[in-house]
């Protein structure tokens, strides 16, 4: 008997083999296209963040309440707008659908950018979004510079309802949730 190697064929079973396979015809392959599986969706890790509150945040929530009607806080609401919709919205019963984050910009950048974002987000039909226009730590001599500008830029426009200041997870003195007219 001849040696041979791991894994090989014995002459005799390849003989058998072309002998039962003569005159057979090849199948033709089909042209195959390679699919690679579609990336996993993205994960909201923020999403999950703002709806997580602990039990502590939540009580700071009511005494924001306070510091609102002391004037502490930044609000606006719109005229023939109840104030239950400025509760509601301080108290996340909106979720934020898109935020934008004006940190670095100068004023001009800042003001293109915030009402490029906000006519999107109207022609999007999103309710509630959050404009972070940061606590001005980044500044000259350390105050915001686009706080005031931002607030006042967002209360000249039409289809802003309200705003107020964010919640401590969500960007604190330094963001606002400003809420959309509705589509």
């Amino acid at each position: 008997m001849t040696q041979r190697k791991k894994g090989s064929v014995p002459d005799e079973d390849l003989a058998l083999f072309r002998d039962a396979v003569r005159g057979a015809t090849p199948l033709k392959r089909a042209p195959r296209a390679l699919h690679k599986a579609p990336p996993p969706p993205p994960f909201p890790v923020q999403t999950l963040l703002d709806g997580h509150a602990t039990p502590a945040e939540s009580a700071f929530g009511l005494a924001r309440d306070a510091a609102i009607e002391s004037g502490e806080e930044a609000e606006f609401l719109r005229d023939g707008i109840g104030r239950d919709v400025l509760r509601k919205l301080r108290r996340s019963h909106w979720r934020v659908q898109d935020y934008v984050d004006l940190h670095g910009l100068n004023r001009v950048e800042a003001h293109a950018a915030l009402a490029e974002f906000v006519d999107r987000c109207a022609r999007r039909g999103f309710r509630c979004v959050r404009i972070v226009h940061g606590k001005g730590h980044g500044s000259p001599r350390g105050e915001p510079v686009l706080k005031a500008m931002v607030r006042g830029w967002l209360a000249l426009r039409d289809d802003v309802r309200a705003f107020c200041e964010a919640p401590a997870n969500q960007g604190g003195s330094g963001a606002l949730l400003v809420l959309l007219k509705a589509a």
